[in-house]
């Protein structure tokens, strides 16, 4: 229905994003909203879906087609629902995860929040050798920013992980020093799966 909305992008949650168009907010989940804080108060393009369910009409957005593709076809997945395809996309590239895929890397799959062995080889049989995705590394710079460790912990907490599970990690984090969120993000999931 909406292929993408075009205004400015006003505010950022754990969750989601905000695009003023007009004077109306749009409400877009997407994956790792604070990959977008660059963005933030500017023009900005998010490519979207709209995903209309019994209980609920929601608004997903992406930073680029590609994106945008690769959750459609995660989502046809049998046992991955809208929320499950933002968790993959929220700390990987398209490139990374089409590699995955294409790879058969079972152990790849399975370090995100609801993707076990089963659901896992159910990606791979259902998309191996039907994604093409070029490699898109420069879209996901991110900002340095003071609260990166922080901000990453919301993140993670908007993906499923316990409190209890995220003070481990911020700890860890903390004595890293990683500067971006989205590399905080990462790190929190490499600690949070081994």
């Amino acid at each position: 229905m909406y292929a993408y909305l075009q205004g400015q992008l006003t505010q950022i949650t754990p969750t989601h994003v905000v695009m003023d168009i007009g004077g109306v907010g749009y409400e877009c989940h997407t994956p790792n909203p604070y990959r977008l804080q660059k963005y933030l108060h500017k023009e900005t393009r998010l490519y979207t879906q709209l995903i209309v369910r019994e209980d609920a009409h929601t608004l997903y957005g992406f930073i680029s087609a590609e994106e945008k593709s690769l959750f459609l076809s995660l989502n046809k997945v049998t046992g991955i629902g809208p929320k499950s395809a933002l968790a993959i996309l929220a700390t990987s590239t398209p490139d990374e995860i089409r590699r995955a895929i294409e790879e058969e890397n079972e152990a790849y799959l399975i370090k995100f929040p609801g993707i076990g062995k089963k659901t896992a080889r159910q990606i791979i049989l259902d998309l191996k050798g039907k994604l093409i995705i070029t490699d898109e590394s420069a879209l996901f710079e991110e900002f340095s920013d003071t609260g990166a460790v922080s901000e990453a912990l919301l993140a993670l907490e908007a993906l499923g992980y316990s409190k209890r599970e995220l003070t481990k990690v911020e700890k860890i984090l903390k004595a890293e020093k990683i500067e971006q969120v989205d590399d905080n993000i990462k790190r929190g999931l490499q600690i949070l799966v081994s």
